[in-house]
């Protein structure tokens, strides 16, 4: 990977809802001396999309327009033109692989924002041996093209939006604030939604009503166990949840309040426990570290409502029928909330983590993460951001030579640059 590219940055999908959010933050927030381009089927509706762009940085340099297509000749001489491309593409399990394929050949970076738990333990078990050795010559198999490449550092890095940025950041910032100030592993790290207004677009609908069309339900599970995207096998003292717990979904956290099953936290808690296992095997986040996710909740009798909602919900969408026709009510993929709507729209997450410490009053640390705005747009913020800390940034990423990574990897860089954009990030050392 070269700075000779004729790009730094492509973000290919750029007509699409998350896309053209992602490209708005590119014109209106990145450095003004970064090439890039935006790349789709049409090069017309890329153009005509970057017009309607124009008015927000009119003095800004154009960025270039690349049609490709989802074909192998197209998508490598993409990647082969950009140090780092950028997907909007989804649903990812349908339309992505060659697109992650074609990166790991031409030794390009690449993120995206699925929240396709399956998908992404298959480009782990594909792609993150090859992206992960640095300056190696590496032979990809047969089914891959067979070829030899020079990878520098490759960092492929999906489920970078919404999902899962926020609870691998907060846990990470957790880990880091207890092992600078008390020099011990953290134990636990319990998350919370705290706050969340918001409207999902189409293509998030129509994406997890088709998971189930291309996974089994071993295969979902499976792939959104806790620990199953961890690179080495979890602690063995993981705690219990109680009975009562596991039965009706609530648990009573001091500072949290009330919480209740959130229908996102598996892939979430996946997530975070590969982090932990790709910082030094789990010795700096601890040998005994959990993380667990839930939603807030004003009562008892609503998490429990919540908790079998979820639990029915899912079962129901088990059922082809059930699927088919909730495909044809929601909205059309490339469409989402208004700006007035999105505008109104808020997420705040609220954490909680113990020191791994004997005695039984153990220190905590608290951190919260909050944004005022559309959900979609923050994803777009979390793409772009990511995207010039990995371009321009020194993070833990480059330090463990690249493989198929998390947001955590880009650490403290990408969590300053976040708050410049406006999301707002505070930690806290608590007192007993």
């Amino acid at each position: 990977m070269t700075a000779e590219r004729e790009y730094e940055l492509v973000l290919f999908g750029a007509t699409g809802y998350t896309g053209k959010l992602c490209a708005e933050h590119i014109i209106t927030h990145l450095p003004t001396d970064l090439r890039w381009a935006v790349a789709g089927r049409s090069a017309s509706k890329l153009s005509a999309a970057l017009e309607e762009l124009k008015p927000l940085n009119p003095d800004r340099l154009q960025p270039g327009v690349e049609a490709a297509a989802l074909t192998a000749e197209d998508l490598n001489g993409l990647a082969r033109k950009t140090r780092l491309l950028i997907n909007t593409v989804g649903p990812y399990h349908l339309y992505s692989t060659p697109v992650v394929e074609a990166c790991a050949k031409n030794g390009t970076h690449y993120l995206d924002v699925t929240g396709e738990s399956p998908w992404v333990m298959e480009l782990i078990k594909k792609y993150h041996d090859i992206a992960k050795v640095n300056g190696a010559i590496v032979s990809l198999p047969k089914a891959l093209g067979g070829i030899l490449f020079k990878l520098r550092n490759l960092q492929i890095i999906p489920e970078i939006g919404v999902e899962s940025a926020p609870s691998d950041l907060l846990a990470w910032s957790l880990v880091s604030l207890i092992r600078d100030k008390l020099s011990v592993g953290t134990k636990e790290v319990i998350t919370s939604v705290h706050e969340l207004h918001s409207v999902p677009s189409g293509g998030t609908l129509l994406t997890a009503l088709g998971l189930l069309d291309h996974y089994s339900l071993k295969e979902v599970a499976k792939a959104t166990s806790p620990w199953a995207m961890s690179p080495v096998p979890g602690p063995q003292s993981v705690r219990s949840t109680p009975l009562m717990s596991k039965l009706l979904g609530i648990r009573s956290v001091p500072d949290l309040g009330t919480l209740a099953t959130s229908f996102t936290a598996g892939p979430n808690i996946a997530i975070v426990h590969r982090s932990w296992g790709l910082i030094d095997r789990g010795n700096y986040y601890g040998h005994n570290f959990e993380y667990k996710e839930y939603m807030r909740v004003r009562n008892t009798f609503i998490g429990v409502a919540l908790h079998f909602a979820i639990a029915f919900g899912f079962i129901a969408l088990t059922v082809p029928p059930v699927r088919w026709l909730l495909k044809k009510l929601v909205t059309a993929p490339g469409q989402g909330p208004s700006r007035e709507a999105a505008d109104r729209e808020t997420i705040e997450f609220r954490s909680i983590a113990t020191a791994d410490q004997g005695g039984s009053d153990p220190k905590r640390a608290f951190a919260r993460m909050r944004w005022q705005g559309g959900m979609y747009y923050l994803t777009g913020v979390f793409l772009a951001e990511a995207a010039i800390v990995i371009l321009r940034d020194e993070t833990t990423a480059k330090r463990l030579g690249g493989g198929l990574l998390t947001p955590a990897m880009l650490g403290q860089p990408f969590i300053n640059r976040l708050r410049k954009a406006g999301l707002k990030f505070e930690t806290l050392l608590m007192s007993h």
